[in-house]
């Protein structure tokens, strides 16, 4: 093989040259790219590649100082290590542009199943396949091409030894001259030191995940009422059929938006005379919520605990802990039946235990027959139907009332197909979504069209609100007291690259008394929150409800 290469190059000289120079260039391009990489989509300008990379500076000096066989090996190793860089780079780009935050080594790789499995129900096996095969292949190609560059320019540095030593000294004092007087092009800085900085950076998240692991398992134990008697827990509530309800991705940007607002802010009006005529009233507000883009349990068990619950590790420990759920504070009152309504779990859920739930009906004991709309396995209308007849017409354990968890997933992403209303008496099996879903929009158009993401994720949003209002409308009394709100924001391509985190939330009863206890609260009259509206962390919420409906604080230190 070898003995054919060195036969051609002497039978093809200029071409042989012609490629060594492009293959030489390519690496060079390949390696300074990597290095100068952004980790956001927003900071890919071309500015960002035209500046002097302290790393290569660096490398070129430690290259020329070593025998062949020390700098084959370093190169490599050097560029499997800049692929690595690159990878997460690139993660943290899609990371921030669905979630709003970078990816962390320690936590989210678990989320990368969850990111397949919503490509499955989104786009189909056959495409969420090719494309796994894809990335997997574009991630092994470039830890080889990078460790194979690196080495090409380590043996091109040390063929040129003089020229290189040169160039590297005059590109040391560039680099110097730059940074010192702190020259930019575009208002980026020429003298860059990009990938150092990046490990510095998740070397330091590294350090704090592991501290604040540690930290979180102490905060975990301490609970303002985690020791109050069941007797002392919420006894204004008592006799209430008590909901609460959270709607995926139901965010801010849903009702202030310019694209989103107009349609959501008409439903939430309309839907509180329908409610008000009906007898019903309610108060809204903001919570910041945990999470963004995602992780929707993170918003939910942030809700339900009084406790920050911003990434999968503080998750895994406070569901493993003893740590009071709002919802498990009604179970032990002893007063209330407790039931969870998952049309979004489709496996073992172990934490039922944890938020106090007897029962839970979970996809696949609702008895859908419809199709799924991307990866909602069921309209909200029908989950909410199908909480109506397995749970709600049915009596409590004598003596009791009823608490009920239920966690809607129409409206989440990709927003396509949507469903629409139908008659409450004709949901049947949900046999007559087919036609619904087969007219509906095709997910791979919405995902790809970034103003369509918008304008779908709207209607989505008014289509849950809708159906669970409707629902109230329908087959609420006297007693219902629902609390609905959303998880948290929809990914950031729809709300935006700076937009809050802080999600509606909504408390709803006929009897006036429910609603004058929380007056202090200073909530808006209706569905729809006012701008300026209280805004309380999310994980503020429980305590306030706690105290709000009476319950005696009887605190638990660890």
């Amino acid at each position: 093989m070898r003995r054919r290469r060195e036969a051609w190059r002497a039978a093809h000289p200029t071409a042989a040259t012609v490629l060594s120079v492009t293959v030489t260039v390519l690496a060079a391009v390949l390696v300074v790219g990597a290095l100068l990489l952004p980790n956001t989509v927003v900071g890919l300008r071309p500015v960002k590649f035209a500046r002097i990379p302290a790393e290569a500076i660096i490398g070129a000096a430690v290259m020329l100082a070593l025998p062949r066989r020390p700098r084959i090996a370093l190169a490599a190793v050097s560029g499997v290590a800049l692929g690595a860089v690159t990878v997460l780079n690139f993660l943290d780009m899609g990371f921030k542009q669905y979630l709003g935050r970078t990816f962390n080594p320690i936590l989210d790789w678990t989320l990368l199943s969850d990111a397949q499995s919503y490509l499955n129900d989104s786009l189909g096996r056959t495409v969420t396949l090719a494309a796994t095969i894809g990335v997997v292949l574009l991630v092994l190609l470039l830890f080889l091409l990078l460790a194979l560059s690196t080495v090409r320019l380590g043996n091109l540095l040390a063929r040129n030894t003089g020229a290189a030593t040169r160039g590297t000294l005059i590109a040391g004092v560039a680099w110097i001259t730059c940074s010192s007087l702190g020259l930019q092009i575009s208002g980026v800085p020429i003298a860059s030191d990009r990938t150092a900085s990046a490990l510095k950076i998740e070397a330091r998240n590294v350090a704090d995940t592991l501290r604040d692991e540690a930290e979180f398992q102490k905060v975990a134990k301490v609970d303002a009422f985690g020791d109050t008697p069941g007797s002392q827990l919420v006894p204004d509530l008592r006799g209430k059929d008590m909901i609460f309800t959270f709607i995926e991705s139901y965010g801010r940007s849903a009702i202030e938006d310019p694209i989103e607002a107009p349609g959501v802010d008409a439903t939430l009006d309309a839907r509180t005379k329908a409610l008000a005529k009906a007898g019903f009233h309610a108060k809204s507000g903001w919570l910041t919520s945990a999470t963004y883009g995602g992780s929707s349990w993170l918003g939910h068990s942030t809700t339900m605990s009084g406790l920050w619950i911003s990434n999968q590790q503080r998750y895994r420990t406070v569901m493993a802990s003893d740590h009071m759920s709002l919802t498990d504070a009604f179970k032990k009152t002893g007063a209330f039946d407790t039931v969870g309504v998952m049309p979004g779990v489709q496996k073992g859920w172990p934490e039922q235990k944890w938020y106090g739930l007897d029962k839970v009906y979970n996809a696949f004991r609702l008895g859908y027959k419809g199709p799924k709309f991307s990866w909602s396995t069921m309209p909200d209308q029908y989950a909410l139907q199908q909480y109506q007849e397995r749970v709600h017409s049915k009596k409590p354990t004598a003596g009791k009332s009823r608490m009920s968890l239920l966690i809607l997933t129409s409206s989440h992403q990709p927003w396509a197909p949507i469903p629409k209303m139908v008659g409450w008496d004709q949901l049947g099996d949900g046999s007559v979504f087919k036609g619904i879903e087969a007219a509906g929009n095709k997910s791979a158009d919405v995902i790809a069209d970034t103003t369509k993401s918008r304008q779908e994720y709207g209607k989505s949003v008014q289509y849950s609100v809708t159906a669970l209002t409707e629902w109230l409308e329908r087959y609420g009394d006297d007693d219902t007291v629902l609390v609905f709100l959303g998880d948290h924001q929809p990914i950031a391509r729809v709300s935006g690259n700076h937009a809050s985190r802080d999600v509606p939330v909504a408390i709803v009863a006929k009897d006036p008394k429910v609603l004058d206890k929380i007056a202090d609260w200073n909530w808006t009259d209706g569905l729809r929150p006012a701008h300026d509206a209280p805004v309380w962390k999310m994980s503020s919420f429980r305590d306030r409800f706690l105290t709000a409906y009476g319950s005696t604080p009887h605190p638990k230190k660890g």
